[in-house]
């Protein structure tokens, strides 16, 4: 650290973090200018301040093309601590530039969730490698995980916990936390088992420490405890942190077994994962990472813009069926647009709340039938309301009261269609187990679509305007 760090602590964080703790553009651009000027010793001096979620945001911040040639500058401060920080993309182009004996050395230090993440999106090939040149012990952890279905427990968890046995007193279960130091150093809870190794209950340390030596651990464990199936889907599981305010919880196999534990700092990341992957779903944008691929990130969105447009060639043949009435009454071309537009808004706010209810569990078969209903007041009132404002807008510009008329109506139809949808597609894909997040949106955009456009030209050709 230079002097003038020494002196100035505060001061010289303020040359590299914002108000929002974000690292700034200057800052980030003198390490770059320095690396690319072959000052190691200036960009290293520069770095090794930061805390290595910080030196994680650098990466991630600096161009593709000076990444390496930064990892090779700073190589002492790229520790395992960085690389679990970083996001996927800019961590899996780093790997690649490493061998296996570097990537084990760095998997080996990490808790084994984190060591898992970096592996797993590696080619096959590479991951044989990579353990291969990892020890045993570590070796058997990695590939246990890996072996779980991704996005569960298994490859969430932890396997470093503290487990002792139910007939032990407070003193024995202190003596063993002090004299082996082979034991994970972070941990919140201790995990007491039955002699088939099944978790019977938990001790917060607060009441071990609190606790005189020879009272029995049965007697100050909490025998209920909320426990995680080493199958089950990560999102499931934040949702239980969430709902019963965990810190921990114990992860079992088939049989009932302990097995490893998640703790609330790997839940708090799936959480905020989860809840924009839904969101960038909804609009088929993929993942919408910045660091991804643009080959990637083309593929994923032109997939769903092709879909989209077959659906738009649906609606556009809805259209064909009134041409003779556009064709005598040209308004009711420019007029369309806003029913369907309109239907296309109501859709996705419902489709949205929905969405959320269900991954968040607040939508369930109990209170389907209600949703249903709420939503189609909802639809109602907003389509009534929409109703009479373009009805009345049309008629002030076209001075038309049966074409005011049509079009507040089919506003009002659409609206409903648009709220009926937008709860039973998302909960119909859900009952067939696929995710809603993931289609629903194109069926809601073009019942929305078909309905605007039958429900205006139809009740237009009834009417017999332009006739």
């Amino acid at each position: 650290m230079s002097e003038s760090e020494l002196a100035d602590p505060i001061e010289a964080a303020d040359d590299r973090m914002d108000e929002d703790d974000r690292l700034k553009p200057e800052f980030v651009r003198a390490v770059i200018d320095a690396v690319q000027a072959g000052d190691v010793a200036e960009a290293h001096a520069l770095v090794e301040p930061l805390h290595p979620a910080d030196i994680a945001d650098l990466f991630e911040l600096t161009p593709e093309n000076c990444r390496r040639d930064l990892a090779a500058a700073i190589a002492d401060l790229v520790d395992a601590d960085v690389f679990a920080e970083m996001n996927d993309y800019v961590r899996e182009s780093l790997i690649d530039a490493l061998d296996a004996r570097q990537v084990a050395d760095i998997a080996s230090e990490l808790d084994t969730d984190d060591a898992v993440a970096i592996i797993e999106d590696m080619e096959p090939e590479d991951q044989r490698e990579v353990l291969r040149a990892m020890e045993p012990d570590d070796r058997a952890a990695i590939e246990e995980a890996l072996s779980y279905p991704e996005e569960s427990a298994g490859r969430l968890m932890q396997r470093d916990l503290i487990a002792v046995p139910e007939h032990w007193t407070v003193g024995d279960a202190l003596d063993y936390l002090r004299r082996d130091d082979g034991l994970t150093t972070d941990f919140w809870e201790i995990y007491v088992v039955d002699p088939a190794h099944r978790p019977v209950g938990t001790c917060m340390l607060s009441w071990v420490l609190r606790a005189p030596r020879s009272v029995a651990i049965a007697d100050v464990m909490q025998r209920e405890q909320t426990l995680i199936p080493v199958d089950m889907d990560q999102e499931e599981v934040a949702l239980r942190f969430q709902k019963y305010a965990l810190i921990s919880a114990a992860v079992i196999d088939g049989v009932g077994r302990l097995v490893g534990m998640i703790t609330v700092d790997d839940v708090v990341h799936i959480i905020q994962q989860e809840a924009g992957e839904d969101t960038l779903l909804l609009s088929g944008a993929g993942e919408g990472d910045i660091n991804e691929p643009i080959r990637l990130t083309v593929k994923t969105r032109l997939t769903w813009l092709v879909v989209n447009l077959a659906t738009a060639m649906v609606a556009a043949s809805v259209v064909g069926l009134f041409q003779g009435a556009i064709a005598r009454y040209a308004v009711l071309a420019v007029l369309m647009p806003i029913v369907s537009g309109m239907g296309g808004n109501a859709g996705t706010q419902t489709l949205a709340v929905v969405v959320r209810a269900i991954a968040t569990n607040q939508l369930t078969d109990t209170n389907t039938a209600r949703m249903i209903m709420r939503e189609l007041r909802i639809a109602a009132v907003n389509g009534a309301t929409l109703g009479c404002l373009v009805g009345l807008g049309s008629y002030i510009v076209y001075g038309d009261e049966q074409l005011s008329l049509v079009m507040a109506l089919a506003m009002v139809i659409n609206n409903l269609l648009a709220g009926l949808g937008g709860v039973l597609v998302p909960v119909t894909l859900d009952r067939f187990r696929i995710d809603p997040a993931v289609s629903s949106a194109v069926f809601v955009t073009t019942l929305t679509d078909t309905g605007g456009f039958l429900s205006f030209l139809g009740l237009a050709t009834l009417w017999g305007l332009g006739g």
